[in-house]
């Protein structure tokens, strides 16, 4: 038996529990895991709560990330005892997650655990942080310098905001953070900002064509935040799309791509191949802060993470939330 977070949905019904739930359940899989840790994301808190359309087959065991130890193994690049992270895949969504002891997924989706990261630090960053990476590296892989300007962090006290600070202000750029939390600017400038702005400054509707100010940006919110952010990139500026907290709708101009340049890039960490998510991992392991990751952390029981869930889709918790599925 192992313990997990199993949504369940019947006609109308639908249950969020913690519930004990038989090994032989299990969906197919080359990989058994012996999971340590796992972590709530915005898109777990959605599914938790029954807020969006997140799962796509029932009954579902929650968690989108997880890391821990192979127990048993049929794939030829994994065997027990390897230490992995696994995140994206459908897990949670379509196939079951990892807010469980136990999970059993394809080897082929699996990292291995970098040598100077433990479970638990791993799952601090999570695929929020391992996003944040991901858009971190466009920035750079697209030629923006820290002398070129500054670069603008939306959703900043969430956990992709959060650890996107740490990253690009450790790299050397000069960081605005955009946040609804004026309480939270100490915050934001322990992790690197060198300056806050209100959020509402880019959440309601703008002209297409703006003041420049961004050399890049790294957007989790997705709507007018988004629109206004690319219509203030400066010439060339890149964009980095990776959330929809405000919303899936982008009602832009394509003035500010053939005027000025502007490149808008998707970032996607679900299916993103495995080179990609080697790299983002191994920066991850030498490039961002320990004692910054430790200080936007809190941890909890998966008993714990299922009343966690509202707050974080409220935008009132910050940081990163780790689950310690043994706990």
């Amino acid at each position: 038996m192992f313990k997990a977070i199993y949504l369940t949905r019947d006609a109308d019904r639908f249950d969020a529990r913690v519930a004990s739930l038989e090994e032989s359940t299990l969906p197919e899989g080359d990989v058994t895991l012996r999971v340590e840790y796992s972590t709530l994301n915005y898109k777990d808190g959605l599914a938790i709560a029954n807020q969006a359309p997140v799962v796509r087959k029932w009954p579902m065991v929650a968690g989108i990330d997880g890391a821990g130890v192979v127990e048993s193994s049929s794939h030829p690049a994994w065997k027990a005892g390897d230490h992995v992270i696994v995140d994206g895949w459908g897990l949670g969504e379509t196939h079951w997650g990892c807010l469980a002891q136990k999970a059993r997924v394809k080897g082929d989706w699996l990292v291995r655990l970098p040598a100077t990261l433990t479970s638990r630090q791993a799952m601090a960053i999570g695929t929020a942080g391992y996003t944040a990476m991901l858009c971190a590296l466009a920035l750079e892989k697209q030629g923006v310098e820290p002398a070129q300007g500054d670069i603008l962090v939306t959703g900043a006290t969430g956990g992709v905001g959060s650890i996107a600070i740490s990253i690009l202000s450790a790299w050397g750029y000069r960081v605005v953070a955009s946040t609804g939390k004026s309480a939270e600017r100490a915050y934001l400038e322990s992790l690197g900002a060198a300056d806050v702005i209100d959020r509402n400054e880019l959440s309601q509707p703008g002209k297409p064509m703006q003041k420049e100010r961004w050399a890049g940006v790294v957007d989790s919110v997705g709507s007018h935040t988004l629109a206004n952010a690319c219509a203030q990139a400066k010439y060339r500026g890149v964009v980095t799309a990776c959330g929809l907290a405000q919303g899936m709708d982008f009602a832009a101009s394509v003035a500010p791509f053939i005027l000025r340049g502007v490149r808008l890039i998707g970032v996607d960490s679900v299916m993103a191949p495995l080179a990609d998510r080697e790299q983002a991992w191994a920066r991850l392991a030498t490039d961002l802060d320990r004692k910054k990751l430790e200080a936007i952390t809190t941890q909890a029981s998966l008993a714990e993470a299922l009343a966690l869930a509202p707050g974080i889709l409220a935008g009132t918790r910050r940081g990163r939330v780790v689950v310690d599925v043994n706990g």
